[in-house]
Order: structure tokens, then C-alpha cells, then sequence
């Protein structure tokens, strides 16, 4: 059963930082580029992208220079680092896999953890 589950959100100042984690199970997670969204209204945005193979990433601009996205794939599981935290922040945040196999594209969401921000 194909699982991604993220913690490390909560109440944070503004300028603070969090760490989020996002375990996976059930498929075979260094195979899979994974990426981090964010979604504090109607759509869902991606914040920062790392591929599976090159480790290429992508950040949004919002967070560049702020937020980092590592993966370990001996323990399957992507982190997010974010620093200087901002209001603006405040969402909640989704772990994404997205794999190929056999021309069939495979995409999987965690269930979401809240990142909240102060003023």
C-alpha cells in the first residue's frame, strides 16, 4: 500500500524556521521525483521540486534562498527546510511522488501538514 505521510508542521513566528518530513512506503521511492505543495486556498502550488536521478531542483520563487528540499533515499524520506519564515507562508503543505513505469505515469499525495506563520 503506497503511503507518504508529512510531519513537522505547526505554529511558528514569523523569521522562524520548520523542518518538514515526508515518509514514504509502499513503492520505490528513489525512482521517484518528489516535490513539496503548498495550498492555503483554492489551488495548490508547487513549492520546490527534486528529481530522482541528476537531484536537479526547482523552487518557486517565493521561497528561493529560503526554503531547501533534500531527500534520503536510504530512509524514503524527503525533507523541506524552511528558514525565515513569513507570514505569506502560512498553507498547507503536501508531499508528491511521481514515478514511470511502462509509459504509465504514477502520482501519489500525503494526506497534508499545516505550516502556520505569525505576524
Amino acid at each position: 500500500q503506497v503511503q507518504l505521510v508529512e510531519s513537522g508542521g505547526g505554529l511558528v513566528q514569523s523569521g522562524g524556521s520548520l523542518r518538514l518530513s515526508c515518509v514514504a512506503s509502499g513503492f520505490t521511492f528513489s525512482s521517484y521525483s518528489m516535490s513539496w505543495y503548498r495550498q492555503a486556498g483554492k489551488e495548490r502550488e508547487l513549492v520546490a521540486r527534486l528529481t530522482n536521478t541528476a537531484g536537479n531542483t526547482n523552487y518557486a520563487d517565493s521561497v528561493k534562498g529560503r526554503f531547501t528540499i533534500t531527500r534520503d533515499n536510504v530512509k524514503n524520506t524527503m525533507y523541506l527546510q524552511m528558514n525565515s519564515l513569513k507570514p505569506e507562508d502560512t498553507a498547507v503543505y503536501y508531499c508528491r511522488a511521481v514515478g514511470w513505469r511502462s509509459g504509465t505515469s504514477y502520482i501519489y499525495w500525503g494526506q497534508g501538514t499545516q505550516v502556520t506563520v505569525s505576524s
